[in-house]
């Protein structure tokens, strides 16, 4: 008899809802920082997303050197 959990649902729920919050918070950044004016003029959305994913990056980074 197999009494473990399958998990894999879950696991597959939890990344999407990174993957949501993360384009969320990136759309929302971007159009906070376009109708402030605080972009230059040449940026576009592709930039905030690598500027959002380094910084997912860092933050994992530093989340598996303190585990």
């Amino acid at each position: 008899m197999n009494f473990e959990e399958d998990n894999s649902v879950e696991k597959f729920g939890e990344n999407i809802g990174y993957i949501a919050a993360y384009f969320s918070f990136t759309t929302i950044l971007y159009f906070v920082l376009t109708l402030a004016k605080k972009l230059p003029a040449s940026w576009t959305y592709l930039h905030i997303m690598l500027i959002t994913f380094s910084i997912v990056l860092v933050g994992s980074a530093i989340k598996r050197l303190l585990k």
